[in-house]
């Protein structure tokens, strides 16, 4: 079976463990994507949600997926089954090195993951141990002030990309 880990990136300034609230298997964390039908190619015009804490019914199957949809275009349709334990958090040692870090893994059926879009409830902490939470980067970034480092922190040039496993 093949899967395709979401892997992120950021620059990190004085901050590090860049991960989703609960950490990187928390069954509430809404992961946001555009798909592309893996039969007629149409994009979804808005972005999909999945989250590890609900399942639904894979159609035909008596097995499990975490989200079924059907293509509005050519009305085939897909589903995405999400692979925890395979996350970890983005550390200052990543971005110094220009590295990526696998928050999650997904197998795809019938789609293809064509964009993620990071959102809110993030997390990191500075530095010095002062933790950050709750943070929002749909803007593409984020610059708070850490009061017991007495230094600025941010986070910017946020991306993410879909790496193949087995």
């Amino acid at each position: 079976m093949v899967n395709l880990v979401l892997e992120i990136s950021a620059d990190l300034e004085n901050l590090t463990n860049l991960q989703p609230s609960g950490g990187c298997d928390d069954p509430e964390f809404p992961f946001f994507f555009k798909l592309r039908c893996g039969n007629c190619g149409e994009m979804t015009p808005k972005e999909t949600c999945v989250t590890l804490g609900e399942t639904v019914p894979v159609p035909g199957s008596r097995g499990t997926c975490h989200l079924v949809q059907k293509c509005k275009f050519c009305e085939r349709e897909g589903n995405v089954t999400m692979v925890p334990s395979k996350g970890r958090p983005l550390t200052q040692e990543d971005t110094e090195a220009g590295k990526y870090a696998p928050v999650m893994a997904f197998d795809f059926r019938g789609y293809e993951p064509e964009d993620f879009v990071f959102g809110d409830g993030w997390k990191a902490e500075s530095l010095e141990g002062t933790k950050f939470e709750g943070i929002d980067l749909s803007s593409g970034e984020f610059a708070e002030y850490d009061e017991k480092g007495e230094c600025p922190v941010m986070i910017s040039n946020l991306r993410a990309r879909f790496r193949v496993v087995k």
